[in-house]
């Protein structure tokens, strides 16, 4: 795998913090969310959350080694990069392609999923599921950097 993989995904204590990251950039883009479609995701994420207790936690860690495949190119490119932009920078500026790239995978396990009500609540969301993730770049590519800080 890539360096990216073998940093955030290999190593059991460093997983489970990057797990723990990526659950509360969750929720706080979540919360953060206002208006009629903020009242949607909240009231699908309370719903996804309930489902069984760790849920989320599980789920992220679930697709975490797809995730960290799926970004290895964009971070590798970043890195390569000789010029000052941050890793935050950097997915903010690439947004679109970030966000392609995690709405693949998990576009992909909504399609294959068995499990009804998981994939209920994700069709629902899934029309804006872009623009939320685009708007979460600037905390996404905040906890690749914070991870990652010791490699560039």
């Amino acid at each position: 795998m890539g360096i990216l993989f073998d940093t955030l995904t290999t190593d059991p204590e460093k997983r489970a913090q990057v797990v723990r990251d990526a659950e509360k950039v969750l929720d706080a883009e979540v919360s953060d969310k206002r208006g009629l479609s903020g009242t949607l995701v909240k009231g699908t994420f309370k719903v996804v959350k309930n489902l069984q207790p760790g849920f989320v936690p599980r789920a992220v860690d679930d697709l975490l080694n797809d995730f960290v495949r799926s970004l290895e190119p964009i971070w590798e490119t970043w890195a390569a990069l000789e010029d000052d932009q941050s890793c935050k920078e950097y997915f903010v500026n690439n947004s679109d392609a970030v966000a392609d790239a995690l709405l693949g995978i998990t576009d992909g396990r909504a399609e294959n999923t068995r499990h009804k009500p998981l994939k209920k609540a994700y069709m629902k969301l899934r029309p804006k599921g872009k623009e939320h993730v685009v708007a979460s770049m600037p905390r996404v590519g905040a906890l690749i950097e914070r991870h990652t800080s010791e490699l560039v």
